[in-house]
């Protein structure tokens, strides 16, 4: 448990770059009328899911580079 701790803190930036960067971008894209490829057709929700697939993916290289 205390591994998967390390590993979230680690990895915590890339999600939280991720979510805030895709949030900006997808706002940007749903104001110009395009809300194809949203995840419930919401932005808020889509940039969670890219921050929490980006964490997971940072948290499997940091753990593969640990070993």
């Amino acid at each position: 448990m205390e591994t998967i701790q390390q590993l979230m803190q680690q990895s915590l930036g890339v999600g939280v770059g991720m979510t805030i960067g895709s949030l900006i971008g997808l706002s940007f894209r749903k104001r110009k009328g395009n809300t194809e490829g949203l995840v419930g057709g919401s932005v808020f929700v889509t940039s969670a899911l890219i921050g929490a697939v980006c964490m997971a993916i940072m948290m499997l290289i940091n753990w593969i580079g640990g070993m």
